[in-house]
């Protein structure tokens, strides 16, 4: 990659900004800039203060082929041809080029948010006089050039054409790079004219902007580090937007449709094919290209007969070498794949969104469903899959790092999930690992074990302890299910039980919204009391209600919570060993956890909200 870094004055800017010289490439967000923002920037300009740097991209690039579109408030020919794509800069350029060129209107907002036009001038007398009352004499006035108060019924300032301009003292900053000629020589005060004329429009027309042009041999990894290192003012740019403009781009698609293939559009589709799979809203759309690549690196690594084939990736610089062909010869298997991937969920007892422990774990997930095709459905093959599921989810596994773990996903678990001898065990199977006193921490959907445990409760058949319904993904829609405390936390607080154990998942199971209204805050001796008679059901169908959610009747019967916690911690290790295929670690001494209750919490999470009882 090379670059330059030439001065430019504003002038030139402006009329390659007019003339569709200077575009924006298709992944830049939109023109947003404030309506006193623009102001002080016109301030900026005025007092000859630098503004900073833009970045150029030269067009005519064979590895980079963006669709550019026009600076907003231009209006040329689509068709338009661009010589320099605006990296950075765009709400500086946009908002020079629409105040000072053309009618000088912006299409700005207020700092409510409110959509307005606005129109800018300067004070000449005022900035004449001290120039440190500059940023005084610039004014914001709306489109229609009025000023108005009283909701509009009394006129402050009326300044709607030149001759109230000139006559009030103000000029009008959208000559500043125009006909201002015209406009000072009609001047009553030829004097200030004159004055004005070389304090401020004369210094404008040599006012300089550096610029960063990159060259022909920029790469698509290096514009999207370079515009992120120097987009701190905005949002984040991701791959998905990049590739947006790169696809759109794609000469051989438009030349065998006629039209520009549109990945925003794309993944339109793709959410409304999902849209009776509510599970995969959690899916994001950089997530979907993750997939796309792993599958297309894994392709050309099968294809490639050399000794050091390429590498499959789910990083971000391979992303950007996706072509058109690799997203659209995969994107049907893909969105076929993720679908499957809910029904997986949805028989794990997993049917909400926020019940997801790890989104990002459906990556993997898809891929290795399209690398396996029909066998994934195979007992077998199943329960390997659900083997590998829980161990990512139950050993907390893809919190971080998650590139790395997608690519040895897809490298090992399809053939291990087959039965293949000569392969190895997944690495999320030997990595995965689980203590007892991980079940004391574990008190929030912040963590991906807590949805995975009560995921688990749920699919060992638990039942809905008034109307003894099961808990499967109708009836969890319908009941209102969610996730309560088995010892309400009035009780506990009321009994000196510890936030540590009170909170803990081990406290809690997943039960309906008239269930938790008749427990409330009371004892559970009370509240089994009350569902008994309500459900007109004996003690005996009651406890094997409590049974299906590995409760212990006789525990709350009694409001013995030491033991019940105690009993109920290690049904729940036990339901984890099963999961994993491995012993749990039992490390608690008297119902202590001995572990820091932060250790496995995400720190980039944030904490939803669960139900209080009362």
């Amino acid at each position: 990659m090379g670059f330059l870094t030439p001065m430019y004055e504003l002038g030139e800017y402006l009329a390659w900004t007019r003339s569709g010289v200077i575009q924006l490439p298709d992944f830049q967000r939109g023109y947003k800039w404030e309506d006193e923002r623009i102001r002080q920037l016109l301030v900026t300009v005025l007092r000859g203060h630098p503004l900073g740097a833009v970045m150029l991209l030269k067009t005519g690039n064979t590895q980079v082929r963006f669709k550019p579109r026009l600076i907003e408030g231009v209006d040329l020919p689509s068709e338009t041809a661009a010589k320099y794509l605006l990296l950075d800069g765009q709400q500086r350029l946009t908002s020079l080029t629409q105040a000072l060129s053309g009618d000088g209107a912006v299409a700005t907002k207020d700092s409510r948010g409110k959509l307005l036009d606005r129109r800018y001038l300067v004070h000449m007398e005022t900035a004449l006089n001290d120039p440190n009352r500059v940023d005084d004499s610039v004014i914001s006035i709306p489109g229609e050039g009025v000023v108005r108060t009283n909701f509009g019924k009394e006129i402050v300032l009326d300044l709607a054409d030149h001759d109230k301009q000139r006559e009030q003292g103000y000029f009008p900053l959208h000559l500043l790079y125009g006909d201002y000629m015209s406009w000072i020589l009609e001047l009553s005060d030829r004097e200030l004219g004159k004055r004005f004329h070389e304090r401020f429009i004369k210094p404008a027309a040599t006012y300089d902007i550096p610029a960063i042009v990159l060259d022909e041999n920029t790469d698509k990894a290096a514009v999207a580090t370079v515009f992120e290192k120097v987009n701190t003012g905005g949002l984040p740019l991701n791959v998905f937007e990049l590739l947006t403009a790169m696809f759109a781009g794609d000469a051989d698609f438009y030349e065998s449709t006629g039209a520009d293939f549109r990945l925003n559009d794309d993944w339109k589709e793709t959410q409304l094919k999902w849209a009776a799979y509510p599970v995969l809203t959690a899916v994001e759309n950089t997530d979907f290209l993750q997939a796309v690549t792993m599958l297309a690196t894994r392709k050309r690594q099968l294809a490639d007969t050399s000794e050091r084939p390429p590498a499959i990736s789910a990083k971000r610089e391979d992303v950007l070498k996706l072509t058109l062909g690799d997203y659209l010869e995969l994107r049907d298997p893909l969105r076929e794949a993720f679908i499957w991937a809910a029904t997986f969920l949805a028989d794990r007892h997993i049917f909400a969104p926020r019940d997801v422990p790890y989104p990002k774990q459906l990556v993997p997930l898809a891929a290795i469903k399209v690398v396996l095709g029909p066998d994934a459905d195979l007992i077998s093959v199943s329960e390997r899959l659900v083997r590998w599921f829980w161990c990512g989810v139950l050993g907390e596994l893809y919190g971080s790092t998650i590139e790395t773990r997608f690519t040895r996903d897809i490298e090992s678990v399809p053939a291990w999930a087959k039965g293949e001898t000569e392969v190895a065990t997944p690495r999320t199977l030997q990595d995965a690992s689980f203590v007892e006193s991980r079940l004391h921490s574990l008190r929030t959907r912040n963590a991906a074990a807590y949805k995975g445990i009560a995921a688990l409760i749920l699919a060992g058949g638990a039942r809905d302890w008034m109307e003894d319904r099961a808990l499967d993904k109708v009836q969890y829609v319908d009941l209102a299910v969610d996730i309560h405390h088995v010892f309400p936390q009035k009780w506990c607080n009321d009994n000196g039980i510890d936030d540590e154990h009170r909170e803990s998942i081990v406290n809690k199971t997943a039960i309906s919204a008239r269930t938790n209204r008749v427990i409330g805050g009371s004892a559970p001796s009370a509240y089994l009391t009350v569902i008994k008679n309500r459900a007109q059901i004996d003690a005996d169908r009651l406890d094997q209600l409590l049974e299906t959610h590995l409760v212990n009747a006789e525990r709350l019967r009694t409001d013995d919570f030491d033991g019940y916690f105690r009993e109920r911690r290690e049904s729940l290790c036990q339901l984890v060993e099963k999961a994993i295929g491995k012993p749990v670690q039992r490390d608690t001494d008297e119902g202590h956890a001995e572990e820091d209750s932060t250790q496995f919490e995400p720190a980039n999470l944030i904490e939803d909200s669960i139900p209080e009882d009362r």
